[in-house]
């Protein structure tokens, strides 16, 4: 069940990077140059509350040092690039490994 829920979860995340890879090349394309939407803008454009939410239940909970490193490392970036890797790494979560089949499998 908990393997559904991350391949469920891995999909979801996949669907939006390919969303915001196309809107990224998109705009790309008619402006004649590359255009990358970092996540913190794209978050902004869809919930625009929950940033700083987010922003206050880290620092409470973790710390204001997590909130920095998050806010330095993790927000410039583009937003289908971190899309597709935890899509990636959710994928990775909930991968079941094919069992070994063949004539010398115990």
């Amino acid at each position: 069940m908990v393997r559904l829920l991350f391949r469920v979860l891995s999909f979801s995340a996949l669907c939006v990077g390919v969303v915001a890879a196309t809107v990224d090349s998109i705009a790309s394309v008619s402006a004649s140059r590359v255009l990358l939407t970092p996540l913190e803008a794209a978050w902004s454009d869809v919930a625009p509350q929950s940033l700083p939410a987010l922003q206050a239940l880290v620092e409470m909970r973790v710390g204001p040092a997590a909130w920095t490193a998050f806010q330095n490392s993790i927000l410039p970036q583009p937003a289908f690039v971190i899309f597709l890797g935890l899509s990636l790494a959710l994928w990775m979560i909930g991968y079941k490994r094919p069992q070994p089949a063949g004539r010398f499998a115990a």
